[in-house]
C-alpha cells in the first residue's frame, strides 16, 4: 500500500482483510456456548420468576383439566390474594401423593431450567374452595357451603355432586381447602381429614395459579372464571 495512503484508510483496509478471515471452531464454539448459557439463563429465570409450565398426569381436575395437558401458571401472585374458585399447582408438603418410583436425573435437570414442563411427581392440581377463615361444609343434598352460601359449581365432571363425602371445616389461617372438579376421582382435601394436615394445605406451597392450556393446541385456552361460583359468599368475618 503506497505510503501516502493516511493511516486511518490503511487501519480500515486492515480491519476488513481481518473480517473476511474464517472464524476458527474454538470462536464459534464459545459463541455458540454464550448464546447457549444466556438461553437457559433467561429459561430458568422465567420459570422461577413468571410463569411454569406443568404436565397433568391424572384426571382429578376434568373436564377443566384433561389428562397430558400442558398447563402454565403464574408464580407473580401475591399468595395471600389467592381467591376462591383459582385453580392452584401446589408442592406436596402433606405427601398426599404415593412415593414415586426412581426419577431420571437429565429430565430433572431440564425441569428445574424450564426447558420441560414439571411432571406433577411432586405437585398437585386442585380447586380453591376455603380460604383462611371459611367455613366450608357439605349439605344434606350433596351440595357445598361456604360461609352459610351454597354454591352451585359450574365446572363439575358432568354427573358429580359437589360431594359425597361429608365434612365440616374451618379453614385455619396460612391454609387452604382444596378439591378437584371430578369429585368422584380426586383424593383431595376430603380425603386426607383424619392426617396431620387434617385435609388443609399451607398456603405457601402453592406454585402459582392456573393461568392457560397451552397443549394440545385444540384445547387452548384461559383458566379463569371459577371464582364467579363463589360471587354473594360473605367474607368469614360476616357469615350468619
Amino acid at each position: 500500500m503506497p505510503s501516502n495512503v493516511p493511516d486511518s484508510t490503511r487501519a480500515s483496509a486492515r480491519s476488513a482483510e481481518k473480517e473476511k478471515q474464517p472464524r476458527t471452531w474454538g470462536a464459534r464454539l464459545r459463541e455458540y456456548g454464550t448464546i447457549i448459557a444466556v438461553a437457559l439463563l433467561l429459561s430458568f429465570l422465567f420459570k422461577t420468576f413468571i410463569m411454569r409450565a406443568f404436565y397433568i398426569p391424572s384426571g382429578s381436575m376434568e373436564n377443566t383439566l384433561q389428562v397430558g395437558d400442558r398447563v402454565f401458571v403464574n408464580k407473580m401472585i401475591q399468595k395471600k390474594d389467592i381467591k376462591r374458585g383459582e385453580i392452584v399447582v401446589f408442592h406436596d408438603d402433606a405427601n398426599w401423593q404415593p412415593v414415586s418410583g426412581p426419577e431420571n436425573p437429565l429430565r430433572k435437570s431440564l425441569e428445574f431450567i424450564g426447558v420441560l414442563p414439571a411432571d406433577s411427581s411432586h405437585y398437585l392440581v386442585k380447586r380453591v374452595i376455603g380460604v383462611p377463615g371459611d367455613h366450608v361444609k357439605s349439605t344434606a343434598d350433596g351440595k357445598i357451603s361456604v360461609n352459610g352460601k351454597t354454591i352451585d359449581e359450574p365446572y363439575l365432571y358432568p354427573g358429580n355432586r359437589g360431594t359425597d363425602i361429608p365434612f365440616d371445616v374451618t379453614v385455619p389461617e396460612g391454609k387452604l381447602w382444596v378439591l378437584g372438579d371430578h369429585r368422584s376421582n380426586s383424593a383431595d382435601s376430603r380425603y386426607h381429614m383424619n392426617e396431620p394436615s387434617h385435609g388443609f394445605i399451607p398456603r405457601d406451597s402453592v406454585e402459582g395459579t392456573g393461568w392457560f392450556i397451552a397443549f394440545p393446541f385444540d384445547r387452548a385456552g384461559g383458566l379463569s372464571g371459577g371464582d364467579k361460583a363463589f360471587e354473594g359468599v360473605p367474607s368469614p368475618s360476616t357469615q350468619k
